[in-house]
């Protein structure tokens, strides 16, 4: 993309615009000066995100983990903080060289600052106070364009998929997405879908193969397929995500907090359980799930970050069943689940 501002400025100069609306190209505003053109910074994350990782209140230069586990000094009150593995694993990305000669930090913090203007994908109602926090700290106008809910899909359902989800109890079934990006670990990947397993509940699966294996079902835990058949289905590639989200057997929704299929998720009547991977996924769950309490997050553990089938299981059922034991797989222990709450929409 850097490569191609020589074209972009011959292109802007014949077209002559008012206004640029670019995300992370953070050459943009320079250029756009030049030309006499106002550009507006349209992230793709949110404004908690930005504030929280990016506030000019950080003092970025010298920000260790330790202090990415704490919100910045003047952040609005909320439930979003970082656990010590969250912590570690941001601070490394925002160092790496992204591009020639600058790092993924600066190239955000440049567009950031040097922008006319910063817009966002979110309404007052769901992140109003970081909007204002991010508005004042960067000195200058934040435009909300509102969640963007996808239009109603005009399509309809794969046959092969309809079928499945048809054999199911409506508001009965676990859907499981993680986006087209998430590759996880062996080890998680099987807990995952252990953890699927020992809901005792049916489930849909869309996961990309775990790290290391050429099949989905190359990586499936040993009788799992046997154990499961029938009502545990693990699948792999694209999928029709809105019309799955939208079938009346879909009560649960396991997702990896990305912001198109958390506002995917929310426009439907499923249940929401949090497991974010990386970036500003983990902050989206902080405030789907802690701020307006729309959402279970999966439990991991604060130094490693290893979610465990346990912990999968728990976080379903607490938004699926009030009191529940279900029968554990082998030699371990039931799992028990407390009310947590049950997040209904009208």
């Amino acid at each position: 993309m850097d490569l191609t501002e020589h074209a972009i400025e011959d292109h802007l100069r014949i077209l002559n615009p008012h206004f640029i609306f670019f995300d992370f190209t953070h050459w943009l505003p320079e250029l756009s000066r030049k030309l006499g053109v106002k550009s507006v910074h349209f992230c793709t994350i949110s404004p908690a995100t930005i504030g929280y990782l990016l506030s000019p209140e950080r003092k970025l230069a010298s920000l260790t983990a330790a202090d990415l586990m704490q919100p910045p000094p003047s952040f609005p009150l909320s439930s979003i903080k970082l656990r010590a593995h969250e912590a570690r694993g941001i601070l490394a990305v925002t160092v790496q060289q992204y591009g020639r000669n600058i790092s993924f930090h600066e190239r955000h913090l440049y567009a950031l600052s040097q922008c006319d203007a910063m817009a966002f994908k979110t309404c007052r109602e769901m992140e109003g106070p970081y909007s204002d926090y991010v508005e004042d700290q960067f000195g200058k106008p934040v435009i909300l364009a509102g969640p963007i809910v996808p239009e109603p899909p005009k399509s309809v359902l794969e046959e092969k998929i309809a079928k499945v989800l048809d054999t199911f109890k409506a508001g009965t079934l676990v859907f499981c997405a993680f986006g087209s990006e998430c590759i996880l670990k062996k080890d998680q990947f099987q807990e995952l879908v252990l953890g699927l397993e020992l809901t005792g509940l049916p489930f849909f699966a869309v996961l990309k193969p775990p790290a290391g294996a050429e099949t989905i079902e190359s990586a499936l835990p040993e009788k799992f397929e046997e154990r499961v058949k029938g009502r545990g289905f693990v699948y792999t590639g694209w999928v029709q995500q809105q019309l799955i989200l939208r079938h009346p057997s879909v009560g649960c929704f396991v997702t990896h907090c990305g912001s198109g299929s958390l506002s995917e998720g929310m426009v439907n009547t499923c249940q929401l359980v949090l497991l974010p991977n990386v970036g500003d996924q983990i902050i989206n769950a902080r405030v789907v799930g802690g701020d307006l309490k729309v959402g279970v997050e999966v439990e991991k553990g604060e130094e490693d970050g290893l979610f465990t089938r346990h912990g999968v299981c728990e976080a379903v059922k607490a938004v699926m069943d009030d009191d529940s034991e279900v029968g554990e797989i082998g030699e371990s222990q039931p799992c028990k689940v407390e009310r947590v709450y049950v997040r209904r929409r009208a």
